[in-house]
């Protein structure tokens, strides 16, 4: 959600082979097109009020109405605005390669009006759709600026596509999901639903990411954000009465304000939980992915702890299985860093030289442009750290070995070689355990490594690799706990009172060395301890190299979540025939 001058950068990915690109997509420094920039505000309907939009519109040398181009549309991350450094980049790029620009800031950000709904399809989602008639032709600026040099696919339709990260990616997907006009979408590292965003829960899906079980607060991001928006007076001062609610939420939406302040109340009574995890995912590609018919491209972060790539598998799932085209990249970067040199960076214009600004420019090559023979790449492809380029696969990798939790520490590839066994841990009332960047990290502070503390987590262990093994995607455990005290409060009403836990893999080199595979955790809130429950983890892209080991960890706490009221005492037994298992989505070598 958070944009570039905010600590996000669309930066992104290493260099993989060259796709063949035609036309306007060949454009490069050397022989870009020139462009003139003006500055234009509109008034537009945004659900049950009107609200004013700031934009910047990129028009190319020689288009005109006897030689029209198509239009790209973007909006900034949450916190930005039309002039962060990643947003206004998007303008000149694609105008300096044939296309019209028009880049605005986004509803409460920067210079534009109203309250910040989260992009809500039904008030950031019709804001924009009044941008697109603008392009159509069918509307005109509010100082009567007229755009009829877009390429029209028929009356009052042009052909537009949109392009942005985190908030300006989700954006796009509620834009489509109003106005079939939009004809191309590359969302970048955005989120699927809000509820699994800010509260994750990995247990106990329903479909996608959701969960029918309330998740675990995760108080840096959501406190971040919230702090990010209610400071828009001082970061872009205005005196618009529409851009304030009130003294206790200046400048969200209501329901934005209340999700908040239940997440950060640590009590999760029934009737309120519904509700919120109902708005969050109101305002969330989950709930309305099935009106989207534009061709897709994802594009997600494997660094990316606010929005993981789970989020993006579960819309690419959704959009496939219901006929709409997309592909999907996972890249490098994300919310949480992990830029690594020759990935994307629209700041920079490396669109021809990067694998993921290669893959851009030829999807709009292919749904703006109308260049048929214009190819768009493999389904599916992910950054690879220990190989050149990227990998490639026609879908996502399934889960493909299971290891057994064994009573002794062991992570084992038989069941047979379970060892019968049970161990304990149990938590503080202070977090014991430190996975995720921190808000210090994140904007260049010193972090700690991660760690977890000595009786507050259980790990099971691999024996070392002969060979290299390549994990590429979601792992899967399934669990089966004792905690009596967690069974004696958990149907209290309040959910808050269910046992939480948090899952996470790590990369043990043979020193004892330990990396967490992208800082990822997965945080739990069992539905019920007398039964056993599946825990699907982060995706994760990483090469375990000969002579390393997996380890398989269940912890107490996490420092960047809420945690459990009270102490709840944990005890994990295995045996042959009833134990834990995980399951990995293994693509080279084996796991022994």
């Amino acid at each position: 959600m958070l944009s570039r001058k905010s600590a996000v950068c669309v930066a992104g990915a290493a260099l993989a082979a060259p796709l063949v690109l035609t036309g306007a997509a060949r454009a490069t420094a050397a022989d870009a097109v020139q462009y003139s920039v003006t500055p234009l505000k509109f008034t537009v309907r945004a659900g049950d009020r009107s609200c004013t939009v700031d934009a910047d519109l990129y028009r190319p040398a020689g288009v005109d109405a006897r030689h029209p181009a198509p239009a790209v549309l973007a909006t900034n991350g949450f916190g930005g605005s039309k002039s962060d450094g990643s947003t206004d980049s998007i303008g000149k790029a694609f105008a300096s390669r044939g296309y019209v620009g028009l880049v605005y800031s986004g509803l409460g950000f920067g210079k534009s009006g109203c309250l910040i709904t989260l992009d809500d399809p039904a008030v950031d989602g019709e804001a924009a759709s009044g941008l697109v008639d603008f392009l159509a032709g069918t509307r005109a600026a509010d100082d009567g600026t007229k755009a009829d040099y877009v390429t029209r696919d028929g009356e009052g339709d042009p052909r537009v596509g949109m392009i942005g990260g985190s908030y300006g990616g989700a954006i796009q997907l509620a834009t489509a999901a109003v106005d079939p006009r939009v004809d191309a979408l590359v969302p970048l590292i955005t989120w699927n639903d809000l509820a699994y965003s800010l509260a994750p829960n990995n247990a106990g899906t329903r479909k996608g990411v959701s969960s029918d079980t309330a998740g675990v607060f995760k108080w840096q991001w959501t406190d971040g954000f919230y702090l990010l928006g209610e400071g828009q007076t001082v970061l872009n001062a205005s005196l618009d009465p529409s851009r304030f609610n009130n003294l206790t939420c200046l400048h969200f939406a209501a329901q934005a304000c209340d999700t908040i302040q239940l997440l950060n109340s640590g009590r999760y009574p029934a009737d309120r939980t519904a509700g919120m995890l109902d708005y969050a995912r109101s305002v969330s590609p989950v709930d309305y992915l099935g009106k989207v018919k534009a061709p897709t491209l994802l594009v997600q972060g494997q660094t990316d702890s606010l929005f993981n790539l789970n989020e993006a598998t579960a819309s690419y799932e959704k959009l496939k299985a219901q006929g709409t085209t997309a592909k999907m990249i996972w890249q490098s970067w994300g919310h949480s860093g992990g830029q690594v040199p020759g990935e994307l960076d629209l700041g920079q214009g490396n669109l021809e030289t990067s694998y993921v600004g290669q893959r851009v420019l030829a999807w709009f090559d292919r749904y703006l442009q109308h260049r048929k023979n214009t190819g768009t790449g493999p389904e599916f492809a992910y950054y690879r750290d220990w190989q050149s380029g990227y990998g490639t696969a026609d879908s996502v990798p399934a889960l493909s070995q299971k290891m057994y939790l064994s009573g002794d520490g062991r992570l084992v590839d038989n069941r047979s070689e379970v060892t019968r066994g049970s161990r304990q841990y149990a938590n503080w009332l202070i977090p014991t355990s430190h996975s995720e960047s921190s808000l210090a990290g994140l904007i260049g502070l010193p972090d700690s490594k991660p760690y977890d503390t000595r009786g507050t987590y259980l790990g099971w262990t691999s024996a070392p690799l002969t060979s290299p093994v390549d994990v590429v995607g979601a792992p899967k455990a399934t669990l089966k706990v004792v905690s009596p005290r967690a069974e004696r409060v958990q149907n209290s009403g309040d959910a808050a009172d269910k046992l939480v836990l948090f899952a996470k893999v790590y990369d043990v080199a043979p020193d004892g060395g330990k990396i967490l595979v992208n800082r990822l955790v997965a945080p739990v809130r069992v539905p019920d301890v007398t039964r056993s429950f599946t825990v699907r983890l982060p995706g994760i892209v990483h090469r375990y190299e000969a002579g390393h080991r997996l380890e398989f960890v269940i912890a107490a706490s996490d420092s960047a979540y809420f945690g459990n009221r009270g102490i709840k005492p944990v005890t994990v037994v295995s045996a042959p025939e009833d134990t834990g298992v995980l399951e990995l989505p293994v693509v080279g070598g084996r796991l022994k």
